[in-house]
């Protein structure tokens, strides 16, 4: 249920239905957009009247939401959810595409900081890492902990890049919260209720993954776990979906995109890396991601990617970043979106080298299985 306010009504109007909500049980979220501004009943409502709140002053009409979920319903907020970082020019769901890129673990100080030297270099805003990795097998690689967010603080002070990084149970996201400027929800974890509630009650944004077998349902109802408990800087990320076919490690699923955008107002990203799992696929499925429309891409980068201790087959170079980027920015132009350029004044240097160029031939042959 919504009860939508005249634009005319007082604080006092607001605060007299707030209680009139709070009286009957249930809870309320005002939601304050630019087409309209309201009040989100949030509880089982059951048979509740709408006429409980028509004849209170200030109200305009009430609204039944019919879907399930109602904080990320565009029902409820008709206008896009856009992710601000304070002291940052940086934006999720604004004009500006969102680019997450790094390694996928954090494996030693000299690995994180040359890598975020070439991210910033080329304009990238945000440095992903893995310090917590939830494996598939207990013998792989389970992540540095705690001195991997240490590593990952210093690169936000060295380069400037905001740190996404997974938690993968609530101890993890403790500290999580305190290291990063995105808490990131993997998609194992997209149904863990009580990690979702845990990440809810954090006062940073929470990028949620699509699990592996998720409808868009189940995907958006996870998403109203962590706003149901107050946090409401959610941002969607497609990862790929298990499918029958076997010529990638998942099947990127980039329908979700505009099927999410008519039934919510959140910002979602695509992660071409593991919806594919191959190398030579993240480039060409990165393109197609901006023209459907996504807000982000969420990209892995590593400068020795046979040497990575996971994720290696699907990592992609520091110059393939730079191709990458060079060829989705005049698509996102058609959608009037911007793509940011080199920072100079970052102090750090775009990976040109031919060099590099060179080493990363051999590794652009992706028939090799992915990792775990």
């Amino acid at each position: 249920m919504f009860v939508v306010m005249q634009a005319q009504a007082t604080e006092e109007h607001v605060r007299a239905v707030c209680q009139k909500i709070e009286s009957l049980g249930l809870r309320s979220h005002i939601s304050a957009g630019t087409q309209r501004f309201g009040i989100a009943v949030i509880g089982e409502i059951g048979a509740l009247d709408p006429a409980f709140f028509d004849e209170l002053p200030g109200v305009q009409e009430v609204l039944l939401i019919s879907k399930r979920y109602k904080l990320v319903s565009r029902e409820v907020k008709p206008e896009n959810t856009v992710i601000h970082f304070p002291g940052s020019q940086a934006t999720i769901g604004g004009s500006e595409l969102g680019i997450i890129a790094g390694p996928c673990a954090v494996e030693s100080a000299e690995q994180v900081f040359g890598l975020a030297e070439c991210i910033a270099g080329l304009g990238v805003r945000f440095f992903r890492a893995g310090a917590f990795k939830p494996r598939t097998s207990p013998y792989s690689f389970q992540g540095l902990g705690l001195e991997g967010l240490r590593l990952l603080a210093e690169v936000r002070r060295r380069f400037g890049l905001l740190i996404v990084t997974e938690a993968i149970n609530e101890a993890s996201l403790d500290l999580v919260e305190q290291y990063a400027d995105v808490i990131q929800i993997g998609a194992r974890n997209m149904q863990n209720y009580s990690l979702l509630k845990r990440a809810g009650q954090a006062r940073k944004p929470v990028l949620l993954k699509r699990g592996l077998s998720a409808t868009l349902e189940e995907f958006l109802l996870a998403a109203e776990y962590v706003m149901n408990e107050g946090n409401h800087q959610v941002i969607l990320c497609e990862r790929g979906i298990r499918t029958f076919v076997d010529h990638s490690r998942n099947t990127l699923d980039l329908s979700i995109v505009p099927a999410i955008q008519r039934e919510s107002h959140l910002p979602i990203m695509v992660d071409p890396s593991h919806g594919t799992g191959k190398r030579n696929k993240v480039i060409p499925l990165s393109r197609a991601a901006v023209a459907v429309g996504c807000d982000g891409l969420m990209l892995e980068v590593h400068d020795n990617p046979e040497q990575a201790r996971s994720d290696g087959a699907q990592s992609i170079f520091p110059w393939q970043l730079e191709e990458l980027i060079r060829q989705v920015r005049p698509i996102a132009e058609v959608l009037d979106r911007t793509v940011a350029s080199p920072a100079e004044t970052r102090g750090a240097t775009p990976l040109h080298a031919t060099a590099a160029r060179a080493a990363g031939s051999a590794a652009e042959r992706d028939d090799e299985p992915a990792s775990a």
